[in-house]
């Protein structure tokens, strides 16, 4: 994606002297006020669960690194991947998907959640990052919002339910979301940085989830994509054990992934015989891709992380607090407005718009910290 071929921002600017499109979106996100609450943010673990645990800021950084990594070989747009990459949790909820399944059963169960209403849009993290870019970020006097490029905001809309596209297109002419309604696909670049994003956090739960004490490297042994490469680890180094054994093997499956998505996306590419963005864009299936085998192992290890880490006894019950807390506090501040200060500010939008919005914007600590004050008694020690 070239910058000077971007289809432009919402609002116009005059260009940068020294910067591109896409290396000033990505100069706006890290100065952002919702880049930097990233920090305190859960992935899998609570913060205050340890302080060496992954968080969505360092998620996001991990994200970057890979896809830059990737898309200097495939000779992408290695800014737009970094700005995609590292906004693409900007709207993501304190507690990781616990916080944001509560916050969207809550704002459905809204009343009045009449059609085409604020409750009736429901929560998506992705939505909510498009949100949070466009509209909540307030930095500049002439707009609301950071005004990025399509093409940034086009990769942060990873994913979106049909009903909310629809919605979307009637409500922003810009058509980001015209392709979960219409078929297609987004940039190469946007591509990539969703299959960066698997990569990584499948590589830093197995660190993360090992390091907790709630995965082994003996269970570990039982996953096809990860024994490869620890059979490979101690072939080259038999007295390696304990946590450098853990770092090699999943050194040596990051490697391997990052080449299969190259190899594999060079063979597509040049099968679909595309030569312009445009042409990709008209692509019903992605181009950026695991080979068959490496997709099939990636599943397998998901699956494995699902069942042995995301709903071990542990993380459930933590989740399961964590869901009160962000339930508990969206009706406290139905019921006590005064105690939201995004309620009011904006005639456009609910209370319970307005609410949702304020809580998503929540670190865990400051969660923890209001579902306290508010309703007299904590949920986290």
């Amino acid at each position: 994606m070239h910058p000077a071929r971007s289809l432009g921002r919402r609002f116009n600017e005059p260009d940068a002297p020294t910067r591109s499109v896409f290396q000033r979106d990505r100069d706006r996100i890290i100065h952002s006020t919702a880049f930097r609450r990233l920090v305190y943010k859960t992935q899998v673990f609570l913060n205050h669960e340890g302080d060496l645990f992954r968080t969505r800021l360092t998620h996001s950084l991990e994200v970057a690194q890979l896809g830059r990594s990737i898309a200097r070989t495939l000779g992408l747009n290695e800014d737009l991947v970094e700005a995609i990459a590292l906004s693409h949790d900007l709207g993501h909820t304190p507690f990781g998907h616990a916080g944001q399944d509560a916050l969207n059963a809550s704002i459905r169960a809204a009343q009045p959640a009449k059609a085409g209403s604020d409750e009736d849009w429901g929560f998506e993290h992705n939505l909510q990052s498009l949100r949070v870019v466009d509209e909540l970020e307030e930095r500049y006097p002439a707009f609301d919002g950071l005004n990025l490029t399509f093409e940034t905001r086009e990769g942060i809309l990873k994913h979106c339910s049909r009903a909310n596209a629809e919605r979307l297109m009637r409500t922003d002419a810009t058509g980001v979301a015209r392709r979960f309604v219409e078929g297609g696909s987004p940039t190469l670049e946007a591509q990539l940085c969703n299959l960066a994003d698997e990569i990584a956090y499948n590589a830093h739960d197995i660190d993360d989830g090992v390091r907790s004490g709630l995965l082994t490297l003996d269970q570990m042994n039982d996953v096809p994509l990860f024994d490869r490469y620890r059979r490979q680890a101690l072939a080259a180094h038999p007295a390696l054990g304990g946590r450098r054994l853990l770092f090699e093997s999943i050194r040596l499956m990051l490697s391997d992934q990052v080449y299969d998505v190259i190899a594999t996306t060079r063979h597509r590419v040049a099968d679909a015989g595309v030569d312009s963005v445009e042409a990709v864009r008209a692509q019903k299936a992605p181009l950026v891709a695991f080979s068959d085998e490496m997709a099939a192992q990636s599943q397998q290890l998901k699956r494995f992380l699902f069942r042995n880490l995301y709903r071990h006894p542990q993380v459930m019950d933590t989740t399961e607090r964590a869901a009160r807390v962000v339930s508990e506090l969206f009706v406290l501040y139905l019921e006590r407005p005064h105690e939201c200060p995004a309620i009011g500010v904006s005639s456009s939008i609910s209370a319970p718009r307005a609410v949702a919005d304020y809580i998503a914007g929540m670190t865990d600590r400051f969660a923890i910290r209001e579902h306290q004050r508010l309703s007299g008694y904590t949920l986290f020690s």
